[in-house]
């Protein structure tokens, strides 16, 4: 009697606060590829086979989705992945998901699984964190592989984003001031809970193409929520609501007490002010069935027998030299994003003249110099086979401005975000060679400043489109 071939399933984040946990729970029927920046490091088992992945490079994603029937996406951007960042978690996020989606769909995935955020039925003043959750929703689903999306709340376990800030303001304050946002009800669900509802989503016709909540047992107020969690911990401490204190100062506020970094503490909380509660479910993904008394008893028991061992939001930054700079601009209609990518590099030259020349060949290889018979201060070799309409990919491989070597990975792309009008202008990997003090207070100021002034650009292009429209149209009945 022959075995039943195993799923492969592709998860994401496996060593991380959710993934270390899922792939424990799906190892059981399933093989595992589990994708890790730091993945060269682990030892393979018999049914999980580690692979080192860099989603912000796309020929990295192909190659960590190689072989998968499911893929897990569990990655987000709020965590720094290079020395200076210049960029918008929203605008990272976009890129992370839109590899994937690519790869996911080169490589035959049969589901992505995605782990979100409740969203509340009125989307019109959403945070910016919630935002960037469905633009991610939206991103992943754009290349025909089915997305089962599963929409948590607060996920209570022990190295989280969410739940530590909770436990660490009880722990500190004998006194908690708490603003309005306090008192906005959301659904709670325990790690445990969360693990199975990824779980029984992988290869489930129920969840295909769908959106599905979850949260346990208890529909709770954040305020609610601290007195519990004190009660677990033995504390009494004094609660005062201040409903003048804005979303602003509170963030301060925790973010001081906890010492949580703010590019993940500020969008979380910004998102408190949402209630979270869920409502489309389904049986058997949806229901959670541990309290949240039960659920933190559990992840604050767990924080204690790990130690001092630091939540994956407090982990040191990167120790490299690399940077990632990264800006969002609307297109002209009918652009692309090839085409903004020579207007870029054909504009550059019109910009700085006669300070700054630049070369362009017929194979879009381009040359920029400080005038025109000096030695180039940097180097781009337009890749032909990595681009395409939507996507413009410029290596950097050479000039004064830039440390290039055998393991250089520095690049310029042009990235049309599917289904819009939007492109996204990003440098990821590239290393100056100018000592770092001197080249973030120089030359990475006056990047964002060309950046702005090409968004500025591309906004008088489209005025000038409307504008010679408008004329065509008053014409056009004119001579009618």
């Amino acid at each position: 009697m022959t075995e039943t071939k195993r799923p492969v399933v592709a998860l994401t984040g496996a060593t991380g606060y959710i993934g270390s946990n899922l792939l424990e729970q799906i190892t059981k029927k399933a093989d595992v590829i589990a994708l890790s920046r730091s993945g060269d490091d682990k030892e393979d088992s018999e049914h999980v086979t580690w692979r080192s992945c860099d989603f912000y490079s796309k020929g990295d994603a192909e190659k960590g989705l190689e072989g998968a029937d499911y893929a897990i996406y569990l990655i987000h951007s709020m965590k720094p992945s290079a020395k200076l960042t210049q960029a918008k978690f929203e605008d990272m996020d976009v890129i992370l998901a839109d590899n994937f989606a690519q790869a996911a769909k080169k490589q035959g995935v049969k589901q992505i699984i995605y782990l979100s955020g409740i969203v509340p039925k009125d989307t019109k003043e959403l945070s910016r964190h919630l935002k960037s959750r469905l633009e991610v929703e939206k991103v992943l689903g754009s290349y025909g592989v089915p997305v089962s999306t599963i929409r948590a709340g607060l996920i209570v376990g022990p190295k989280g984003s969410s739940f530590p800030i909770l436990s660490k303001l009880v722990k500190r304050l004998p006194w908690m001031l708490l603003p309005k946002w306090t008192r906005t009800k959301t659904h709670p669900i325990a790690l445990k809970d969360v693990i199975g509802s990824l779980k029984n989503s992988i290869g489930n016709k129920k969840v295909e193409n769908k959106s599905v909540d979850v949260g346990g047992p208890e529909i709770m107020s954040y305020k609610e929520m601290l007195i519990q969690t004190a009660e677990v911990m033995g504390k009494k401490p004094k609660v005062v609501d201040i409903p003048l204190l804005t979303v602003n100062l509170s963030r301060l506020w925790v973010t001081l007490v906890t010492g949580s970094p703010k590019e993940m503490a500020y969008p979380l909380i910004e998102s408190l002010k949402h209630p979270m509660v869920a409502q489309d479910t389904i049986e058997g993904i949806s229901d959670g069935k541990t309290t949240f008394k039960e659920a933190a008893q559990e992840a604050l028991k767990a924080e204690k027998e790990e130690g001092a061992e630091k939540p994956a939001f407090l982990t040191s930054s990167p120790t490299g030299s690399d940077v990632r700079s990264v800006q969002r601009v609307m297109l002209p209609e009918g652009k692309t994003a090839n085409w903004a990518g020579e207007e870029y590099m054909n504009w550059i030259s019109r910009l700085a003249r006669p300070f700054l020349a630049v070369d362009l060949d017929e194979d879009k290889n381009c040359k920029i110099r400080l005038f025109s018979k000096a030695a180039s201060i940097l180097e781009l070799t337009y890749s032909s086979e990595r681009s395409t309409d939507t996507r413009a990919l410029y290596l950097i491989t050479g000039g004064l401005f830039a440390n290039v070597g055998e393991d250089s990975k520095g690049r310029i792309e042009f990235r049309q975000i599917p289904n819009t009008q939007e492109c996204i202008i990003a440098i990821h990997g590239y290393r100056p060679a100018l000592p770092w003090t001197i080249y973030k207070y120089t030359q990475a100021k006056v990047h964002l400043w060309v950046m702005a002034l090409f968004k500025r650009h591309l906004q008088h292009l489209m005025k000038s489109d409307q504008h010679e429209e408008k004329e065509g149209r008053q014409k056009t009945i004119a001579e009618a």
